[in-house]
Order: structure tokens, then sequence, then C-alpha cells
């Protein structure tokens, strides 16, 4: 969806403090396991290039359909069961039109791989749909979000080569009009083919393939695992693809972002992954050209690599209201506090969002040094957050 100014400072600043929590880690903690690479540049790329092309219109409205069946034909040649009954649709209806009859204004695309406990699902999600043709010019969607289509139909590729059999069924989902106040995924979350609470992890991603504001930093951001602490051993027992660094943050520092919302407020397990908003977000610059293959293939093994835990009952994430999210969030928000108060980014910054900056900061030094944070402290973290995104970013 096109979202405000106030909404894309949000998700940038989210962004910068989950790159944050991955340079302050960086060196200070034990080596981690390497995550398995089956999944290629060479299998990730071709699926961009014919999702951002121009002939695909930008993926908008009716436009879409041709990217709809795209997913569906590769269900199809995996072998994979329709999800809808007998359909690989599931049409997502609009207003009626002026002679009161039902029109579809979308169309989700669904398919599953059933397991043996076949009323236990993990679902692998990412919308297909973008901002079609504005001004006669295409807004081709490369990393948004042809990047999370290409994992989620190469992480399909992976688990239905597999001799055998997975625990749980695995569920996927390309959801349309995303970019419209997330319709696609609220429609599926109502009208689920069985009851939600049969979920036992969704997944979602969301832009994969660039970098936080084009900097060389090596980092998928990780929302979600805060909600079910059992998804943070998950994630390090996997570990990562050589030359991928994860960086884990609580989503509601962000609030509703993509997909995982109407899963978040319904209290199913989540993770969302992105590698964070770059300046070609959400214009014509987004370009499979500009696609980082090589990262977006190890996002993709990352997130077969967790799927594939949970789906082989080696997890079972649980829902919890409460948050420990460790010191990796005052962490973040100290690194970029410091890095703003440097000499060469204090340009255009009034005394009082100094004053502000400085005095974040060192609330942020206090909690490090303590080496525990409380619930009055994250409290005031959230807070801060919230007044750095109005007055400074």
């Amino acid at each position: 969806m096109p979202r405000r100014p106030f909404f894309r400072r949000l998700r940038t600043c989210a962004a910068l403090f989950s790159a944050a929590v991955g340079m302050a880690s960086t060196g200070l903690t034990a080596e981690k396991p390497r995550t398995p690479t089956p999944i290629s540049v060479e299998a990730v790329r071709p699926h961009v290039h014919w999702l951002a092309d121009p002939r695909r219109q930008g993926r908008s409205g009716e436009s879409s359909l041709r990217s709809a069946e795209y997913i569906r034909d590769h269900f199809r040649r995996l072998k994979l069961q329709p999800l809808f009954g007998k359909d690989f649709f599931q049409p997502i209806p609009g207003r009626p039109d002026d002679q009161g009859n039902s029109r579809t204004i979308g169309r989700n695309v669904g398919a599953w791989l059933p397991g043996r406990r076949a009323n236990e699902f993990v679902i692998i999600s990412a919308h297909f749909d973008h901002l079609g043709v504005r001004n006669k010019i295409v807004f081709p969607g490369a990393d948004d979000n042809a990047s999370g289509v290409a994992m989620m139909l190469e992480v399909a590729r992976q688990l239905t080569s597999r001799k055998k059999r997975l625990e749980r069924s695995v569920v996927f989902v390309g959801f349309d009009l995303e970019e419209r106040l997330l319709w696609g995924s609220r429609w599926f979350a109502a009208h689920a083919p069985w009851p939600l609470k049969q979920v036992r992890l969704f997944i979602t991603a969301d832009m994969i393939g660039r970098s936080l504001g084009n900097l060389p930093l090596p980092t998928v951001f990780c929302l979600g695992s805060e909600h079910a602490p059992v998804l943070r051993t998950v994630l390090d027992r996997v570990g990562t693809p050589g030359g991928l660094e994860v960086a884990r943050l609580g989503v509601d520092l962000i609030g509703t972002r993509s997909d995982y919302g109407p899963f978040r407020d319904r209290k199913v397990p989540f993770l969302f992954f992105s590698t964070g908003e770059h300046p070609d977000y959400h214009t014509p610059r987004d370009q499979p050209g500009k696609i980082d293959f090589k990262k977006l293939s190890r996002v993709a093994n990352l997130v077969l690599a967790v799927a594939t835990e949970v789906a082989d009952g080696r997890a079972d994430p649980t829902w919890t209201d409460s948050i420990d999210g460790g010191l990796d969030e005052p962490r973040a928000l100290f690194r970029i506090t410091s890095l703003m108060l440097e000499e060469e980014r204090q340009k255009g910054l009034t005394d009082l969002q100094k004053l502000l900056i400085s005095g974040t900061r060192n609330k942020a030094r206090q909690i490090l040094d303590a080496g525990t944070m409380t619930v009055s402290d994250r409290k005031w973290l959230v807070r801060a957050t919230q007044l750095l995104l109005f007055s400074v970013f």
C-alpha cells in the first residue's frame, strides 16, 4: 500500500535499529552454525525478472492476474494440492457495482503440502501485488515484493523434493492487495480454510533483496520472535548462511507494516523477514538489476531452515503476550543515536533535537550498563522511539 510519510519513517527507523543490532553484535558472540544453502542465485533470479518485467504492468488490479497464474502454475508443477477446495485461487470481493452485483478485486493464491499431522500447519507467504502503472510509468516492484515471492516458490520447491514426509503440513500463500491496506491477508485470515489455532507458525517476507539505505549491510531483519520465545532458539539453532546476519527486533516498535498484521492480531506465532527500505522503495527504480541476488538466496535458505525445523516437529511455537527482547533494542538505540551525534551527522539538527538524541543515548547506555531491561525501561524505549520518529526522522 502507498505509505504515508509517517509510516515510511517508522519502517525506516525500525530497520535502522535492526541493522544496529546486527552491527553491534558482530564479533561479540560465539560463531553460529552455518545454514545449508540449497537455494541458489540461479533459482531465485528468474522469478524476480519475470514478476518485475514491465509487461506485468506493476502487478496491480487486473494486471496482477498473470502473476497469480504464474504462482499457481508453479504450485501445480510441484504437485502441491490446491488450498481452497479444488481451487488454487481465493477470490477477494470488493464493493458491489452500481447494479448491486458482486465483483472480485483480487485473488490470493494458495497450495499445501500435507504432513503426517495433516491438521497442523506452517504457512510460508509473500505478497505478489505492487503499485501498477501511474502516469503511464510502470512500478516494477522487484524488491517489493517479487523478491519475497521468489523465496516462497523456491522454498516450496525444496520442501516438495524431500524424500521424507514432513511432520506438519506446509501451506504456501501468495497474497494479493497488500499494497491496499493488507486486504488480501486480512481476507485470508478471516476466511482461512481451517481455524487459525491450527497454524503453528506463520512466516512472511517483504523486501528481502536489497539493503537498508543501500548501505553495505549483510543484514536481514527478523521480527516476531519476541511473541514466541522458542523461535529465538530455532533461529540460533539453524544458524545463518555465510555472508548473512540476522537482527531481531520487537514488532511493537513499528506496528503493522506487512501481512503478518492479521495473524499477529489473532495471536498466531509469526516471523517477518525484511532487508529494509532503500531509496528506490515505491518508485519506478525498484528494478531487477538492483537486486542483490546472493542476499536474496541467503534469506530464502534461512527461511527454509526455520520452516523445516517447525514443520519437522522439532519446535512448537506458542504465543505469549509478554515481551522480553533482551538487550538487542537498547543496544540498537544506543548505536543509532551515537551515529546521529557524530559531527558530520548533526548538520540540520536543531538544538532541541540534539538534546533529545543525547538524552535517549544516555538512557540506552544506562540500560546496557545495568545488563537488564525492566518493563518500565521498555515502555520508555517505545516512547523514545516514537518521539524520535516524530521529531527527528
